[in-house]
């Protein structure tokens, strides 16, 4: 089907996703970009329908998608639009001819994904507490994956997950790792009630984080870069970790943090198997 109307009551509809109330009402949320596509799809996230500009796309991208469009075509609605058309619908500058409209598949802590997560030999998991910026949550994403975290929660959430400027800055990894959102007391009692030990980092912490045992099963918590972790995080059993600064500034970028602390996780564990430097 090709679609060359701005008016075409469909593409008035993919448009209204870009707005978090109407995702959150139709349980759809749009995936922009040929990588983020791939990656959902690969991922195992049920895709609805594909918008594709063939006038917009480079060679590779035009090949990819009559794959894709000769492979699933029974399964998934794929219509071909012009660059107005995908013009209207894309999100951001980025243009390279490729729009999926996605189902939200949201995990919550009594999932039974999750559950297999706490039963987990030695989980790593990340907490962010209250963070409202979208690229920072799509930035610790590809953190969290890279450095292969089980699962990442989002405490007192800001925004919806599958806003659009998150899954850009994650590259599509927030399509790779398990992800949910609660409340921070309840996720603290989700926490406590599977025995995994809670770090958080704080800027007056009392332990340096190179100094942390993050072989065990633990979780990662970092708060927003306005307040920082809220009390729930800093109760009894959590254990407080810094970064040591030497500059004028108190802390570093939340996603920054989220790096550092989870590469030191992935060294102090593979740091035996792979002979890495103590």
């Amino acid at each position: 089907m090709f679609i060359s109307s701005l008016q075409n009551p469909r593409i008035k509809e993919i448009v209204q996703l870009r707005q978090g109330r109407k995702r959150r009402q139709s349980g759809k949320f749009l995936i922009d970009g040929r990588r983020e596509v791939y990656r959902a799809f690969a991922c195992g996230f049920p895709i609805l329908e594909v918008f594709f500009a063939p006038d917009l796309t480079d060679e590779e991208t035009f090949e990819w998608m009559k794959e894709f469009e000769d492979e699933n075509q029974a399964e998934i609605a794929i219509h071909e639009v012009s660059p107005a058309v995908f013009a209207k619908i894309a999100y951001g500058d980025r243009e390279d001819g490729v729009l999926a409209v996605a189902k939200y598949q949201e995990k919550t802590l009594d999932d039974a994904f999750f559950k297999l997560i706490s039963q987990k030999q030695t989980p790593l998991i990340g907490i962010i507490e209250g963070v409202e910026k979208p690229g920072n949550i799509g930035a610790i994403l590809r953190s969290a994956d890279g450095a292969g975290l089980s699962a990442l929660i989002i405490a007192n959430p800001q925004t919806d997950l599958f806003n659009p400027n998150t899954i850009r800055a994650s590259l599509g990894t927030i399509f790779s790792i398990p992800i949910c959102a609660d409340s921070s007391e309840n996720v603290i009692a989700w926490l406590k009630k599977h025995q995994i030990l809670t770090y958080a980092a704080i800027v007056d912490g009392a332990i340096h984080y190179t100094k942390s045992d993050f072989t065990k099963p633990c979780a990662i918590a970092l708060g927003s870069e306005a307040w920082g972790l809220s009390e729930t995080f800093r109760g009894e059993g959590i254990q407080p970790i810094f970064l040591p600064m030497r500059g004028i500034a108190d802390s570093l970028n939340v996603s920054t943090t989220a790096a550092v602390l989870f590469y030191e996780a992935l060294r102090q564990r593979t740091m035996e198997k792979d002979n890495f430097p103590s």
